[in-house]
């Protein structure tokens, strides 16, 4: 749900990081250490406990590593029929920029004409992109993809 609402398709190796407990997707080719548990049987409330933040890992690749926070847990809502997004901050950054690096490398060719990328780094992203922008709209449309 995460990469939903952020803007992400997917299609990475991911990890969940709640102190020292590992959840993701265990590849039984290439263990890991520590071990990494299966996320499929652990609810979100069971795998964060008394903790208030955790930490999701995308695309060991470019090693996105996003802390996330829970604010407030809220009771179930038998209204809801797919998850909500209630607020959000930035652009998510284009897929394989290259990491946190990359990112800044990209954002500084774009916003510079004079930047000797300037031209191949806005063509490969669609010919504009706004680093501030949030559509709060489109990942709620994206969500309403996910049916409890």
């Amino acid at each position: 749900m995460l990469l939903l609402a952020m803007g992400w398709e997917g299609g990475h190796a991911h990890e969940f990081v709640f102190r020292n407990t590992n959840y993701g997707e265990p590849d039984p080719d290439y263990p890991s250490d520590p071990p990494m548990l299966d996320e499929a049987r652990v609810t979100l409330v069971k795998a964060l406990g008394a903790l208030k933040s955790f930490t999701y890992i995308y695309d060991y690749g470019d090693n996105w590593q996003h802390r996330i926070k829970v604010e407030k847990v809220l009771p179930a809502n038998a209204q809801l029929r797919s998850p909500l997004c209630l607020d959000g901050r930035n652009a998510c950054p284009p897929k394989d920029v290259g990491g946190a690096p990359g990112y800044i490398d990209f954002l500084d060719a774009i916003i510079d004409p004079s930047h000797e990328e300037h031209d191949h780094f806005l063509k490969w992203c669609g010919g504009s992109f706004d680093p501030d922008a949030f559509d709060l709209d489109f990942a709620n449309q994206r969500l309403f993809e996910v049916k409890f």
